[in-house]
């Protein structure tokens, strides 16, 4: 089917008290493990795809962009695509020619002064291009290799005033806050502020994002789609599933040789891992009308 709006998927999830889930892709394997995951539990799903992942690929975005936008255009349910952790203007205006209808602009490492300029400049040059725009405010960490913040570390989260002014003088329409979850955890057991979250809600007329998901475990999670957020982040998760079952079945077979073998295990895990996230998400307001597919 077509291209979906990453705006309209979230906008619906939001409506429907519910959360989009948005995973990040780093190869073929991990689209298609995407597009599977979420075929399997039925629902829409945002492929996002990194600023570091285009690091990764020589720079380049178009391949693995190309890569996304065939697959998800060959997929049952509505998939949209979305630039992640963008700090590069320049990448930032290859975006809608390479399909995303949105992307997350990030500027959260400089001063709040200047993330603010730097981030309605975005915004402004966004919108003029079809772009919904996602910002972040307040520190995750786990970034760059750092070591992730302590949830109640100074600057780890997002006050709720200052996002408020942050929102309406940048434009954004959707904000990642930080309440306690981290970027690359390895390990589910993030505590989240709930009561700061409740307060973000109640103050905050965009929808709300959670960046490091896969570090939150299943009630924290669902919990946290009760309190407000309507899309999740994911990346690390698939990563873990996907070396796991490929680390496994080397060791099983190690006179393997034939990448195609270990591949589809690999990628077999991560469709699990996303259609177990999504239902995650899903149980976290079950009597809330599901996110539509069509």
């Amino acid at each position: 089917m077509p291209l979906a709006q990453t705006g309209d998927l979230v906008a619906a999830a939001a409506q429907a008290k519910s959360a989009v889930a948005a995973f990040n892709v780093i190869t073929l394997e991990h689209i298609e493990a995407v597009i599977t995951g979420a075929e399997a539990a039925r629902s829409p799903v945002i492929l996002q795809i990194s600023e570091n992942a285009v690091k990764f690929r020589y720079g380049r975005l178009m391949p693995l962009a190309q890569a996304a936008r065939a697959s998800a255009e060959l997929a049952a349910v509505p998939v949209a695509l979305h630039l992640d952790h963008v700090q590069s203007d320049e990448l930032l205006r290859q975006a809608a020619d390479a399909g995303f209808s949105s992307v997350m602009y990030d500027a959260a490492r400089l001063t709040y002064a200047r993330n603010l300029a730097a981030t309605k400049a975005a915004a402004e040059w966004g919108h003029a291009h079809g772009l919904w725009v996602e910002a972040e405010l307040g520190q995750v960490g786990g970034k760059k290799g750092e070591p992730p913040l302590d949830a109640h570390a100074p600057g780890a989260r997002t006050r709720p005033l200052e996002a408020l002014g942050y929102v309406r003088d940048s434009g954004v329409d959707a904000l990642a806050v930080a309440i306690g979850s981290s970027h690359a955890m390895t390990t589910r057991d993030a505590v989240l502020d709930h009561d700061l979250l409740a307060r973000l809600s109640g103050t905050l007329d965009v929808p709300l994002v959670l960046h490091g998901s896969s570090g939150v475990p299943d009630d924290e999670l669902a919990a946290a789609v009760r309190g407000g957020i309507a899309k999740v982040n994911v990346g690390t998760a698939l990563n873990i599933a996907m070396t796991q079952a490929i680390r496994a079945y080397l060791t099983a077979n190690p006179d393997a040789v034939d990448s195609r073998r270990y591949l589809s295990v690999g990628r077999e895990a991560m469709a699990r891992t996303v259609t177990e996230l999504i239902r995650t998400v899903r149980a976290g307001v079950p009597d809330a009308d599901p996110v539509p597919i069509g």
